[in-house]
């Protein structure tokens, strides 16, 4: 009687492989890859990341690696798109607070120069609160429609400014 042998499939030896190829990009290449979109030590993370990246590329393509290679093409277009999004959001949230800080600064600049115009014409400070807040309604309404500050905290603003004006 012969022994029977039974040859275990070779799906969980590719799934084991599978999981320490991610283990390994988890731990190792995603940091390194962060540290080149971040910009600190670019230079330093691009190294070791092509001396972990090389031997890869230089093996002569065994069976495994044959097998294994459309399964990380399918990863690898998962993390670029994953890392297009994510650039796309870091883009987005800074082309954001720069058009937020440009309203902010007119807005700013518009109240400053109402509450200037007001000292120079000598106002009541009634006058002088009125007068700023329908110039700056009328100077920078983009600005007041994008940052939409409350009433209170407008008249707060003019007030700021027009005790600084007076004092210059």
């Amino acid at each position: 009687m012969s022994p029977i042998i039974v040859l275990a499939p070779l799906a969980p030896l590719v799934l084991m492989l599978a999981l320490c190829a991610l283990t390994f990009i988890l731990l190792v290449g995603w940091p390194l890859v962060a540290a080149l979109a971040q910009g600190t030590a670019s230079v330093i993370s691009a190294i070791i990341l092509a001396t972990l990246a090389l031997p890869a590329a230089a093996s002569t393509g065994s069976g495994l690696l044959t097998a294994l290679a459309p399964s990380l093409l399918d990863l690898a277009g998962v993390v670029l798109t994953a890392l297009i999004g994510l650039a796309t959001v870091r883009f987005q949230r800074w082309t954001g607070i720069q058009i937020e800080a440009r309203h902010r600064e007119a807005l700013h600049s518009a109240i400053m120069t109402a509450a200037r115009l007001a000292v120079a014409r000598k106002l009541t400070p009634d006058a002088a609160t009125e007068f700023a807040s329908s110039y700056v309604r009328n100077s920078v309404p983009d600005a007041l429609k994008q940052l939409a500050p409350s009433a209170d905290t407008l008249d707060a603003l003019v007030l700021s400014r027009l005790a600084q004006a007076a004092e210059l």
